[in-house]
């Protein structure tokens, strides 16, 4: 039985930070002998967002770029999620949406969906994501199901994860750029984390520099614009049994590039 290696990278900021990414991950894919790589890439270009220029240079290590409240933040996304199905926005927005919210990966002897969902607690609108995924689940084949929730509230997150437990691989939170030491399986099946973290400058706000703090201190709109430095990596390494989609490993990275 082979058991699938997954890297799910957190949310990477800005051009510097996908390209410094490159040779760590291009060597961990090596060492660990990684199957699969999934990227949180909403925040790849540079101030926000993401453009076929930031996708196009993360695919040159990932497989799949998942998004979530700032898929659209660029004009130029449009075109990106109609015509490269490996990048997904939040499977609960709207139909109307340009692109989808699951792609499957075949590798012939097994097929892995990877789902993007979003959360409703301190989020922007969107349709019921404990309801979409129950609609979504009836209509994939593969026990291999990685979702991808975009989340606030670790306590929705942890919902999510009961709720999905023994229905999918994994349910790994993105969002809040902060790693989480909570890594659990769930019910013998569901690998779970409320946050994978990020990759962006140790010194800031959440990747942001120190600047935008003065909106919790004098009100003062700030332009969200990411901070230089060294560069924290955070990320988890899942593993699978291709066979019947149950997580048996989940391993999370944490540190400097």
């Amino acid at each position: 039985m082979k058991t699938l290696k997954v890297l799910f990278i957190g949310d990477v900021q800005g051009q510097v930070n996908i390209e410094r990414l490159k040779p760590v991950v291009l060597d961990l894919k090596s060492r660990e002998q990684i199957d699969i790589i999934i990227a949180n890439g909403e925040n790849s270009a540079d101030t926000n967002g993401i453009t076929p220029t930031s996708a196009a240079a993360l695919f040159e290590y990932a497989d799949v770029i998942t998004t979530g409240n700032h898929a659209f933040k660029r004009k130029e996304a449009e075109d990106l999620f109609n015509t490269r199905p490996q990048v997904l926005r939040p499977l609960n927005y709207g139909e109307s949406c340009p692109g989808k919210g699951v792609y499957i990966i075949d590798f012939g002897y097994c097929e892995v969906a990877v789902v993007n969902i979003m959360g409703m607690t301190f989020m922007p609108p969107c349709d019921n994501p404990f309801k979409v995924m129950d609609e979504i689940l009836s209509q994939i084949a593969t026990k291999n199901i990685i979702v991808d929730f975009h989340a606030e509230a670790t306590s929705e997150k942890k919902a999510m994860a009961f709720h999905l437990g023994g229905k999918v691989s994994a349910v790994i939170g993105t969002h809040t750029h902060v790693q989480t030491a909570d890594e659990q399986i769930i019910a013998d099946h569901t690998a779970y984390i409320s946050d994978v973290g990020m990759v962006g400058a140790v010194d800031s706000i959440i990747g942001a520099e120190k600047q935008i703090g003065r909106i919790f201190s004098d009100y003062y709109p700030q332009k969200h614009k990411y901070a230089d430095g060294q560069s924290e990596f955070n990320a988890v390494i899942l593993g699978i049994e291709s066979s019947n989609g149950r997580a048996v490993s989940i391993k999370r990275i944490r540190h400097t590039i």
